[in-house]
């Protein structure tokens, strides 16, 4: 069933094809900010956005959702659970495509997150975050939730610490970088 998680700051959203607009908005209000991560750039470009978003979604590897901030009521980013995890799906060992029989992962990952800059710093990403946490470990009783980073993003690594996320160490050349390239990526949990 879709997820909607809503906090005093945020609301997490299931992703729908009416959000492109919006989502092009954020995407496009001031790119300075967003050099490690990829962004959508264009209306093209969210287009194709939300389409892997609901193949990802229909295969039940993530969950997107588009962040809103209550206090405008606008679309201000996207972040998703994703890399879900399903260890008691009857298969070993566990893959994707082969799901538990109650639907519920067994580990997941949060990211694909991006904001636009005008609601950096307002408690948004740490509130939505918090939200994602309490429902990947109460509702769905996950083992593990885990982050990645790109190494550079010295702002983002920082912010997953001090979510209290543990640092587990750096894969090499783990990732396509945002502006082209190969990244590696910080490991959290």
């Amino acid at each position: 069933a879709p997820i909607t998680l809503t906090g005093r700051l945020v609301r997490l959203e299931p992703m729908r094809e009416d959000h492109l607009e919006p989502l092009l908005a954020a995407a496009t209000e001031d790119r300075a900010s967003f050099g490690y991560t990829y962004v959508p750039k264009d209306r093209a470009a969210v287009r194709r956005y939300l389409d892997v978003a609901a193949e990802d979604l229909r295969a039940h590897t993530a969950v997107p959702f588009a962040t809103v901030e209550l206090r405008t009521g606008r679309v201000v980013g996207s972040t998703r659970f994703r890399e879900l995890e399903y260890w008691n799906a009857g298969v070993w060992p566990p893959r994707h495509g082969h799901l538990n029989p109650s639907g519920v992962p067994d580990a997941a990952e949060i990211g694909s997150t991006w904001l636009a800059p005008s609601a950096h710093r307002t408690g948004v990403n740490v509130e939505a975050k918090l939200l994602m946490l309490m429902h990947a470990f109460e509702t769905w009783r996950v083992h593990r939730v885990s982050f990645k980073a790109d190494t550079r993003n010295e702002r983002s690594r920082a912010a997953i610490l001090a979510l209290g996320a543990t640092f587990e160490g750096v894969r090499r050349a783990h990732f396509p970088a945002a502006e082209g390239g190969v990244r590696d990526s910080a490991l959290f949990s």
